[in-house]
């Protein structure tokens, strides 16, 4: 018999987290999500599922779309609007405010603060402000508050399901190019917020498919426009498995890395997950090993570099060139600093 995916959560927590995801967020959520978020296989989601109505009374719809299965409470007058906020809710919704402060912008993030103080009429015991108990400190970071009109158009447009037509500027370029997009998802990486889209057509041109759907820097938009052109949100789009199976926000082709940490790199790097495949094997005295999937050659190199002496690449032998050839690089660019 395979191990259970969480073997300290009871079942009744599991059917009492359930039955609240479905009740307080009136959306419908896949059986692999709500497999993912329980910990738990989609067989026992289906228990629950079916132990909540007859028990309960409760009905849930069973809807599919594509080739996955969707649940979703039905909605009904009599149940209550509002609903009592702990003291433990309020202070977890003040830290997740405080730690994406410099994601929010400040109009976002002024928006955010409100919607805390109005819910703060919710909660079951009065008690002082949380603001005092957390912060976030960052360095090198993006001021999103020039695209606070960006964030909110694009979401606009996902609500109502609308292509955009952009101006985008990447990195290396001179000048913008404009084109039309179908937004999809808006997430956040090492403190940078991206746009994950599929490219729509270009009115007045033949439709050319591209080898790769657009990511896109947020800070990178020169203009969005929301047209008139409607688009059907991909039934088989998942997130999770785009982004979540291995190292690197860049999805080229796969590759398998091995890299060995010692002093202080190696606990730096025991304590995190870098890749949901990884491995940590000790191999010596303060030194480890760590292997994982990467789809990104740039980043995995920048990623060693990171770690200056700390760290030593083993495979692949055609990454490891590249690492000594920027290591060269970088030798000859200070011998000959003047």
């Amino acid at each position: 018999m395979p191990e259970k995916l969480n073997i300290y959560r009871s079942y009744g927590e599991k059917l009492i987290s359930l039955f609240a995801k479905l009740l307080f967020s009136r959306e419908s959520h896949s059986l692999t999500d709500l497999s993912r978020m329980l910990q738990c296989s989609k067989q026992t989601v289906l228990r629950l599922v079916g132990d909540i109505q007859r028990a309960y009374g409760i009905e849930i719809e069973e809807m599919l779309k594509g080739k996955q299965k969707y649940y979703q409470l039905t909605k009904k007058k009599d149940i209550p609007q509002v609903f009592r906020i702990t003291r433990d809710e309020m202070q977890v919704l003040y830290m997740c405010r405080a730690f994406t402060e410099h994601l929010l912008g400040k109009r976002l993030f002024d928006d955010a603060t409100h919607a805390l103080e109005k819910s703060q009429t919710l909660m079951t015991d009065k008690t002082d402000s949380f603001d005092r108990h957390f912060a976030s400190f960052m360095t090198g970071y993006i001021d999103y508050t020039p695209h606070q009109d960006e964030i909110c158009t694009l979401v606009e447009a996902m609500n109502e399901k609308k292509i955009c037509k952009i101006s985008y500027q990447a990195i290396m370029s001179k000048r913008s190019r404009t084109f039309y997009i179908k937004p999809l998802k808006i997430f956040s990486h090492k403190d940078t917020i991206y746009v994950h889209a599929q490219k729509a057509r270009t009115p007045g041109k033949p439709y050319e498919e591209p080898d790769f759907n657009p990511l896109l820097a947020l800070q990178r938009f020169k203009s969005i426009e929301i047209t008139d052109r409607n688009f059907e949100f991909p039934a088989n789009y998942d997130f999770d498995r785009l982004f979540r199976q291995n190292f690197g926000v860049i999805k080229d082709e796969t590759f398998e890395v091995e890299v060995e940490f010692e002093g202080w790199a190696a606990n730096f790097v025991a304590e995190r997950i870098w890749s949901p495949d990884q491995e940590i094997k000790k191999v010596g005295k303060n030194k480890i090993r760590l292997t994982f999937t990467g789809s990104s050659e740039p980043e995995v190199i920048s990623w060693v570099l990171s770690f200056g002496e700390e760290v030593k690449l083993i495979s692949p032998d055609w990454l490891a060139e590249a690492v000594a050839r920027k290591v060269q690089s970088m030798e000859a660019l200070y011998n000959n600093r003047k």
